[in-house]
């Protein structure tokens, strides 16, 4: 249970971080931003718990990621309505599980399961954002997921049938009266809006308008979901398993990665220092300088990396000198550094490379 809750808080926190401020980065509404982190925090940690310990926390970090940056990219910057939100969310987080391989679909009824589970967190998901914003549609929408289920799961079998080891040659006949419900029962519903709201449109152009808004909605937009996740997370799964072989040389370098930035803010917070001394004895020696360690902290970082900072400059020749010395050991401190750290790793990243050459031989 413990780890259970250690795993889901490392997914949760680095997906919440970027979702959120991606979704205050294009609207200020608090429930757009809300329902986006909702259905990410939900979708990434109930598929990442799903997974191995180590595999499943940067699988559930990646599809809730990319399922809550959607969500918010719909709901704030294209402020779509909910016909066209929900409906590509599970066949996008179904096709990014598909094409990272931690799902095998031979049958329609592993494809239903899957949906299935995946309907159930973007509701747990939706609830959230959908109590806040007090919506008068609160329950259908939260329940659109699960009455999709059986839709959007005949969809992704039909893409998925022709591939290799699929069995079904044909989707059974319960799914597809099931996922005939939902069509039929959101043109009713949506029938009856265009009806109420009287568009303008003679009888059969606005049955034409129903079928067209319907046919993109519930088919065209969740088709294109899963066929971009599923392609964009075939195209990611070789290549994230980089970042797995880094992650082993980076556990090596973190001491010798922690040295360095101990020594280099040192260098930094001892300039600082000098500097605001050498301006407390002869003002003027810094131009625009103010009184504050804050201001020499940031003076002497923006110095050590070599760059001009936006309003101190140096003046006096004392001033120049003491950045001078300082650009000489920021220098001198990375270059002796790099080359004392080299020499002590380099024969335990000589035996991972090695270790790793072994498990691609195999």
């Amino acid at each position: 249970m413990t780890r259970s809750i250690s795993q889901a808080l490392r997914i949760a926190v680095p997906v919440a971080l970027v979702v959120v401020t991606f979704g205050y980065a294009i609207t200020g509404n608090h429930t757009d931003v809300l329902l986006g982190a909702g259905c990410g925090l939900a979708v990434g940690a109930g598929v990442g718990l799903r997974g191995s310990s180590r595999g499943g926390v940067w699988t559930g970090i990646l599809i809730g990621l990319i399922v809550g940056v959607t969500a918010a990219l719909l709901t704030g910057a294209l402020a779509a309505g909910w016909g066209l939100i929900i409906p590509p969310l599970g066949p996008l987080a179904l096709g990014l599980i598909d094409g990272l391989g931690k799902s095998s679909f031979t049958r329609y009824r592993e494809v239903v399961r899957e949906m299935f589970i995946v309907a159930v967190l973007l509701t747990l998901g939706l609830v959230p954002g959908l109590v806040a914003g007090n919506f008068s549609l609160t329950l259908l929408i939260a329940a659109y997921p699960l009455l999709g289920v059986l839709w959007s799961a005949m969809l992704v079998g039909l893409l998925c049938s022709r591939r290799e080891g699929w069995r079904d040659p044909r989707p059974p006949r319960p799914l597809v009266l099931g996922a005939v419900a939902l069509p039929v029962l959101m043109g009713l519903l949506f029938g009856f809006d265009v009806i109420r709201e009287d568009v303008g449109l003679s009888g059969i152009a606005a049955a034409l308008y129903v079928v067209l808004t319907l046919v993109f909605s519930l088919v065209a937009i969740p088709v294109v979901a899963f066929l971009l996740g599923r392609a964009g997370a075939t195209w990611l799964r070789p290549r994230l398993a980089v970042y797995g072989q880094l992650a082993d040389y980076l556990r090596v370098m973190w001491v010798p990665i922690g040295g360095f930035a101990l020594g280099y803010m040192t260098i930094i917070g001892v300039f600082a220092g000098f500097y605001g001394t050498l301006e407390r004895f002869h003002p003027g020696a810094f131009a625009d300088a103010g009184s504050g360690i804050t201001e020499w902290l940031s003076f002497a970082f923006f110095t050590a990396l070599g760059q001009d900072y936006a309003t101190v400059a140096p003046v006096s020749v004392a001033a120049r000198v003491l950045v001078g010395v300082h650009l000489i050991f920021s220098a001198g401190w990375a270059l002796v550094l790099f080359a004392a750290v080299m020499s002590s790793i380099r024969p335990k990243l000589d035996q991972i490379s090695l270790l790793l050459q072994d498990k691609d031989g195999e």
